[in-house]
């Protein structure tokens, strides 16, 4: 039961230290894409900071949390591939049937409004 506490704080530590190491070195990509924004193209840019954010993730996936992380991913593009996406038949008729119902209320929340601006000026006796 010892050994296997010392094992998750060895992990712990261990991720700690892997997540600053990622932390630090997407702060230099950072750091070094400012510093060289006037002098090199932006080609060169793109690849500096597009790397300094690969190698900070390849990093984070090294740690507990990162391989939970990308569970979670991999997990949600299964769900995503199982959804039954509407034609586009389908789409066009819900948006329709939304816009007339919005307009419809509209129309009775109008008419509400305008009813009841017409009640109280004559119970207050500011219109009529």
């Amino acid at each position: 039961m010892d050994s296997h506490n010392s094992d998750q704080t060895a992990g712990s530590a261990r991720d700690t230290a892997i997540i600053i190491a990622a932390v630090a070195l997407l702060i230099g990509g950072l750091a070094a894409f400012y510093t060289v924004a006037a002098t090199q193209p932006a080609v060169v840019k793109a690849i500096l900071i597009l790397g300094s954010v690969g190698a900070a993730l390849g990093l984070l996936y090294l740690t507990a949390m990162g391989r939970s992380l990308w569970g979670y991913v991999t997990g949600a593009r299964v769900e995503l591939r199982k959804v039954i996406w509407p034609t586009r038949q389908e789409a066009v008729q819900a948006t329709l049937m939304i816009a007339v119902v919005v307009l419809i209320m509209s129309l009775l929340l109008w008419g509400l409004d305008s009813l009841l601006f017409w009640a109280v000026g004559l119970l207050t006796g500011r219109g009529g």
